[in-house]
């Protein structure tokens, strides 16, 4: 894992202008393929979700248990305490009064204490003929307003399809639509539900979705690190 070279004032720039942000190349190919290697461990995971069964899309993905593995906790302890006061900056200008605490483990703390205490972090398969709908990840009435998905697989290699997919409607307006496909490797920082765009009235609130397109060949895997705790 390396995040020393990350521009985390460009990395808030766009999170702040966009709703997202690549990551380039923090997860090494051998931390991916030990992941992946994760997938059949069946100890590992509180649940297990086929996606078919509740109208999702078509894939299949687990939920860890806690204790997490240390890859994974080291990555949603430093993502959320880099990118914190972006949240902090979204509750002052959009007026929510939340004040999200500078550490992760108190973040937890306050989860816990509103009875959301399940681990949310989560890996993700699409074979072919994968995808999944347009959603935002919310699972309780705590949750951070960031979100990121880290990629195990080579887009062209590995699978094609199968790109992530954001959603933004802006209010009296139509839908707008961004297709990403990152590099194995590479981590997607993105808004859970909304991201607060400034206008000649002030700020409002656009909302953001996120999904997966089709995949047409091979098998795509990624880990979703979602900050907040779940009911």
């Amino acid at each position: 894992m390396e995040t020393n070279q990350i521009n985390w004032e460009e990395a808030h720039t766009s999170l702040n202008e966009n709703g997202f942000f690549v990551l380039p190349q923090v997860v090494s190919p051998e931390e991916c393929q030990q992941l992946i290697a994760t997938y059949d461990e069946p100890d590992a995971f509180r649940k297990t979700v086929v996606m078919e069964r509740y109208g999702y899309g078509v894939g299949e993905y687990k939920y860890f248990n806690y204790p997490l593995p240390d890859l994974i906790q080291t990555l949603r302890t430093t993502l959320y305490e880099s990118i914190f006061h972006v949240a902090n900056h979204w509750s002052e200008v959009l007026k929510l009064g939340i004040d999200y605490p500078p550490t992760h483990a108190d973040f937890i703390t306050v989860c816990n204490k509103n009875d959301q205490n399940r681990a949310t972090p989560l890996l993700l398969k699409y074979g072919e003929g994968g995808l999944n709908m347009l959603h935002q990840d919310l699972y309780g009435d705590v949750y951070f307003p960031l979100q990121a998905v880290a990629f195990l697989s080579e887009p062209g290699d590995d699978y094609t399809g199968g790109e992530f997919v954001l959603t933004e409607q802006i209010p009296r307006s139509q839908s707008k639509a961004t297709v990403l496909t990152p590099k194995r490797g590479d981590i997607l920082l993105f808004t859970t539900q909304f991201r607060p765009e400034k206008s000649k009235r002030g700020y409002y609130r656009v909302t953001m979705r996120h999904g997966v397109s089709k995949v047409h060949s091979g098998n795509r895997y990624t880990m979703g690190i979602i900050f907040h705790d779940a009911k």
